[in-house]
């Protein structure tokens, strides 16, 4: 269960058991069926990029998707989706804020 105040949560690409998770482009198909849902809803093109409410990502060495919360709020059924998923293949679920990347210096 994902609390209430948590902002994002990261399904990540090990099993409960500590298994890779496959196929290994599992996280850019999972992200690619949610692209429809974002904010503001469909437009004509938008399956062509990712929703910012759930992108795929590698953190760690570790495939993951970032699933943003909002989801929850305006899409319900497309949330119980993305869970779901995480549940029915037993992959591990964290609450965690994707933070941006520091400036870099030149």
């Amino acid at each position: 269960m994902v609390s209430p105040t948590a902002k994002q949560v990261f399904i990540q690409g090990v099993t409960k058991d500590g298994r890779t998770f496959r196929p290994s482009d599992w996280a850019e198909r999972l992200a690619g069926v949610m692209s429809s849902f974002r904010p503001g809803g469909a437009t004509p093109g938008s399956h062509l990029s990712y929703s910012p409410w759930c992108v795929p990502n590698n953190i760690n060495g570790i495939k993951c998707v970032v699933v943003h919360t909002d989801l929850r709020e305006s899409e319900p059924m497309a949330w119980d989706f993305c869970m779901n998923f995480a549940r029915d293949n037993g992959l591990q679920v964290v609450e965690a804020c994707l933070l941006p990347d520091p400036p870099q210096s030149t």
